[in-house]
């Protein structure tokens, strides 16, 4: 790992229309000696960072699985590879309520067929604790894994072994210890992959990718929801007469989705950033295209807020150098607020972002401008974004269960509570006192994936101990506060 000290392009264009403020670029760090790409990025419950993807070796023709965690400065603090003889790439990463790391991708050096879905769960150090295929003779790749509400795990991606078609959207539910519960394939006798899956509040799923129903190799984006056993509920496909795919998508908090990636069919260039809002049945309530004359591509996105939108990915429109990557911000109509872009002379791309605790952004992809070697991991990180709420308003999306610390603490008379769910569950906050009687119950009720505050306020309590805790999913965490008057 080295430090780099980067060239920042900041673009302001005239078609995002009225000029905001852009977060302001805090630092960067690449890593790697060789080849290395992120592909996926979580931030970890200590405020550092879990970079996931593949490095290729300069002493073997081979890729290999490959995890770096580092501190909340970007510093590396430990490096794995997982791999055999072939190929073996991590496409999406999760860390685990045991503070461990599962990451799903595919391998060829093991499993049935050409490629396999590969899992790999680790211990918090990053050391391997199993692994598991799922495939068959052909080609069959994980893009994008959950955490499911029963301490399971679901994967998505596309198999060529099963299915109706050429290639199929694959779902595969596994339980704690990776063992296959049941699979469900979707498509038809064309082209289907997965690129993104959620899991909702009714405990079934939605999943976005592209279907090229036909062969003609001419894509639409793909929206599908099943129930809980991954039986098809309904399914939507927006697009135009040319290529039009989708690699990210969120539920929005009115339990619509919001799906990102680019189209050729609509749009100012050769190929555009677009967004497609839907409501909770998937149907279009409005898309906007974000791009230039050229290339513009989301490979990310995130709801803010104030019900806005961060999309993440690369533009060929805009920047220093031949490619760069681009972070654009839009209201909750879709309307861009800002864009900024980050590279040099090179190619440089966002695979995989996320929101901050601190309510900045961390991108993570490769970078050619930068680094050690011909292409390297990088991750690029901004402070707080000034056109939305003070930090603790932010919903990111952490990895597991947490009652983060009150603060302040000791307090007055009101301290703030904040608590972190990685998927959508039932919570029930409550204050007791020092001799264990429950003194009030905060909330109680269902929230959404992310961050939530909530304040304590204590005018008509005594000085003394008192004990915060909360119950979701089966796992209870308790604090304790010090009331001062």
């Amino acid at each position: 790992m080295r430090r780099t000290i980067i060239l920042f392009t900041i673009t302001m264009l005239a078609l995002l229309g009225t000029a905001h403020a852009q977060p302001d670029s805090l630092w960067s760090r690449t890593y790697g000696e060789y080849i290395e790409e992120c592909l996926s990025i979580i931030q970890t419950e200590d405020g550092g960072y879990a970079l996931a993807g593949f490095t290729l070796s300069p002493h073997a023709d081979d890729y290999d699985m490959l995890l770096i965690k580092t501190d909340a400065e970007g510093d590396s603090l430990w490096s794995r590879t997982f791999g055999g003889r072939g190929f073996e790439e991590c496409n999406s990463i999760i860390q685990t309520e045991d503070g461990g790391y599962v990451l799903a991708g595919f391998a060829t050096s093991f499993g049935a067929g050409s490629s396999d879905m590969w899992l790999v769960k680790t211990d918090a150090e990053g050391d391997s604790l199993w692994s598991r295929t799922f495939g068959g003779e052909g080609m069959d790749i994980c893009n994008s894994i959950i955490q499911t509400a029963d301490g399971g795990y679901a994967l998505a991606g596309y198999t060529e072994s099963f299915g109706a078609g050429q290639r199929d959207k694959w779902l595969v539910k596994i339980d704690a210890d990776g063992d296959s519960l049941w699979s469900q394939t979707f498509g038809g006798r064309g082209l289907e992959e997965c690129h993104s899956i959620i899991q909702t509040e009714d405990g079934g799923y939605v999943l976005v990718g592209d279907t090229d129903l036909f062969g003609a190799r001419v894509c639409d984006m793909s929206l599908i929801k099943t129930n809980e056993n991954g039986e098809l509920i309904w399914s939507r496909t927006f697009g135009g007469r040319e290529d039009d795919r989708c690699y990210t998508m969120i539920q929005a908090t009115d339990g619509g989705y919001a799906l990102g990636g680019y189209t050729r069919s609509f749009g100012a260039g050769i190929f555009d950033m677009w967004l497609i809002r839907t409501n909770a049945d998937g149907d279009s309530l409005w898309s906007r295209t974000l791009g230039g004359i050229s290339y513009d591509e989301c490979n990310s996105i995130i709801q803010t807020d104030d019900e806005g939108f961060v999309l993440a990915g690369y533009t060929r429109s805009f920047g220093a150098g031949e490619c760069n990557m681009w972070l654009v911000r839009t209201d909750s109509e879709g309307d861009s607020l800002w864009s900024v872009s980050f590279g040099g002379e090179n190619w440089d791309e966002c695979n995989s972002f996320i929101q901050t605790i601190d309510g900045g952004y961390a991108l993570a992809g490769y970078t050619r401008s930068f680094g050690a070697g011909e292409g390297n991991m990088w991750l690029v990180k901004t402070g707080p974004d000034p056109t939305s709420a003070p930090p603790e308003s932010f919903i990111p999306h952490p990895c597991v269960f947490i009652l983060y610390p009150a603060y302040p603490n000791p307090f007055n008379s009101t301290t703030t509570i904040r608590y972190g769910l990685p998927y959508p569950s039932n919570v029930l906050l409550q204050v007791y006192n020092i001799t264990g009687r429950q003194i009030t119950t905060l909330y109680e009720g269902n929230k959404q994936a992310g961050i939530h505050t909530t304040n304590l306020i204590a005018n008509v309590l005594p000085s003394g101990l008192y004990f915060l805790q909360m119950e979701a999913s089966g796992e209870q965490f308790t604090q304790k506060v010090i009331l001062v008057r």
